[in-house]
């Protein structure tokens, strides 16, 4: 079991903050955290595309070849795959794992299932050791039909944990968590349960998604309400010299990185 496994099988669950950036990464790394996820959304929002519509391969990729080595586990959200091509979305995970991802999140977008399977074996295939978090929109974008089916069938094409987001209820999460036989995902949210909750109900890992990156730009825009307004913003924001020292040495951020792409 590799070390990013290993969290997801500790006294408490693992609480994966999802960054967009080199400096959101290290800075929630900087407060302790030892694994870090991608958001898509931030990703694709920071440049101007669409999340969800397989836009962002490249950038995806880039921005793990900038966080892969860097001292923290980092897990990829790479929407569902990039690809409808089992091949390709295996392609895709090896190239994550020779940059030093050790975790990958792919989403059914309630697709045939079937295909989806696929596409986690694939991965599995070409990359053993990147743990796969195998996601089902079924509470996302639907009322949940086929949630059980559907994981029962990513669990048996070799996925090493399954993420259910937009599902809020206790109930439905312990009995998913009963019926499982790998760690469960929940998505974070400010109307559902706590953390503490989430783990007395079984859960295994709690992922924040959007919403850092959705608080961050929610606090840019109120700085400038309040300053526009004549007032004095509020709240904490990092000093330019923190910023600065969140970033590389110039000399370490190209041919080390970039010889490692294949």
């Amino acid at each position: 079991m590799t070390a990013f496994a290993d969290l997801h099988h500790t006294d408490r669950p693992l609480l994966l903050p999802n960054a967009w950036d080199h400096a959101s990464a290290t800075a929630l790394a900087a407060r302790g955290f030892r694994a870090i996820g991608t958001t898509s959304l931030g990703v694709a929002a920071a440049v101007g595309l669409p999340d969800g519509a397989s836009a962002v391969r490249d950038e995806t990729l880039r921005l793990a070849l900038t966080l892969g080595t860097e001292p923290f586990l980092l897990s990829v959200d790479a929407e569902d795959g990039f690809s409808e091509d089992p091949g390709e979305v295996g392609e895709f995970a090896r190239e994550l794992s020779v940059v030093g991802a050790v975790g990958i999140n792919l989403e059914d977008r309630l697709g045939p299932p079937a295909r989806h399977a696929a596409k986690i074996t694939a991965v599995k295939s070409a990359a053993p050791d990147l743990f796969v978090n195998a996601r089902t929109d079924t509470y996302w974008l639907g009322d949940g039909e086929g949630a059980m089916a559907r994981l029962d069938a990513y669990q048996q094409a070799g996925a090493d944990g399954v993420f259910v987001p937009g599902l809020t209820d206790p109930t439905r999460i312990a009995a998913l968590v009963r019926h499982l036989d790998v760690p469960l995902n929940i998505l974070y949210s400010p109307t559902g349960p706590t953390v503490p909750h989430l783990a007395d109900l079984g859960v295994r890992r709690v992922s924040l998604g959007s919403l850092l990156y959705r608080r961050a730009l929610g606090a840019a825009l109120e700085t400038v309400a309040e300053i526009a307004a004549g007032g004095t913003p509020q709240g904490s924001a990092p000093s330019y010299a923190d910023v600065v020292a969140l970033s590389r040495p110039a000399t370490s951020a190209t041919t080390p990185r970039a010889a490692r792409r294949t």
